[in-house]
């Protein structure tokens, strides 16, 4: 039987309400992380940011792919406000 359209839009709205929760714990999350880290602290453009996060998610996901729980070494040059692993 196939759904109708009403029951189709509400389950689609009902999904989105569910990825905006789960996106607002997950900004969270990260926030608490990075103030932690010092982010909040050092002044930097929102773009130079950016890519330092999408290069912390490269690193992170290569080596996901060799192991689930790896975690990768944070290099001697890291940019400025990111801790070294102690």
């Amino acid at each position: 039987m196939k759904k109708p359209s009403r029951q189709i839009r509400e389950e689609i709205a009902r999904l989105q309400d569910q990825l905006k929760q789960a996106e607002t714990r997950e900004a969270e999350r990260i926030g608490r992380i990075a103030l932690k880290a010092g982010i909040g602290e050092i002044e930097i453009e929102e773009a130079a940011l950016l890519s330092a996060f999408e290069e912390l998610v490269g690193r992170f996901r290569k080596a996901g792919a060799r192991s689930p729980k790896a975690t990768p070494a944070i290099p001697a040059g890291a940019p400025s406000g990111v801790a070294e692993p102690g």
